[in-house]
């Protein structure tokens, strides 16, 4: 069963991925989510996309080892291209979901807080707040490790994404 959305001033409820260079964890979190809503057929109510907090990749795509890791669950990257985290971004999302505290101190300096008001639409929170099974805060950087930090890092972005959804259907139904 599809939810049908309340519709709000805005078109489509938005969520942004927030990270350091928008290369690993937050299109990560972007391509995951992505693909949740398609399952759950609510694609169509929910615009997502991801940032990063520095401008080191901007225009840039993935990390090889990102895409692979995605690729091999099911998870399409390719065509996702970095950007950096913009003020305009505070008044855009409804979600602004970091991976990590040195990224959210980075992101509320950027958005002007971590909490609604003056024009910012949402609470900037740590990604894995919807993960309550999980022991970790935060969703390390696979950038300078193995393999294997990649795969942790999709095992994070899985068990926050069906947290996330479910918050998000229910806001959707509400």
């Amino acid at each position: 069963m599809v939810a049908t959305a309340k519709t709000p001033r805005h078109t489509k409820l938005a969520i942004l991925f927030v990270c350091m260079g928008n290369i690993c964890r937050s299109p990560t979190a972007e391509a995951v989510f992505r693909a949740k809503l398609a399952e759950a057929g609510l694609a169509d109510l929910v615009e997502v996309d991801s940032a990063g907090t520095h401008a080191y990749h901007v225009g840039d795509p993935p990390d090889p080892r990102s895409v692979a890791a995605a690729a091999r669950r099911g998870y399409a990257m390719q065509n996702l291209r970095a950007r950096q985290l913009s003020t305009y971004d505070a008044e855009r999302f409804d979600y602004v979901l970091v991976m990590d505290k040195g990224n959210y101190n980075a992101t509320v300096r950027v958005l002007g807080g971590a909490e609604p008001g003056d024009g910012q639409r949402a609470r900037v929170r740590l990604l894995l707040e919807f993960a309550p099974g999980v022991r970790e805060v935060e969703v390390p950087d696979p950038y300078v490790g193995g393999p294997e930090g990649f795969e942790h890092v999709l095992d994070l972005i899985e068990a926050a994404s069906d947290g996330l959804l479910a918050e998000v259907r229910a806001r959707l139904e509400s």
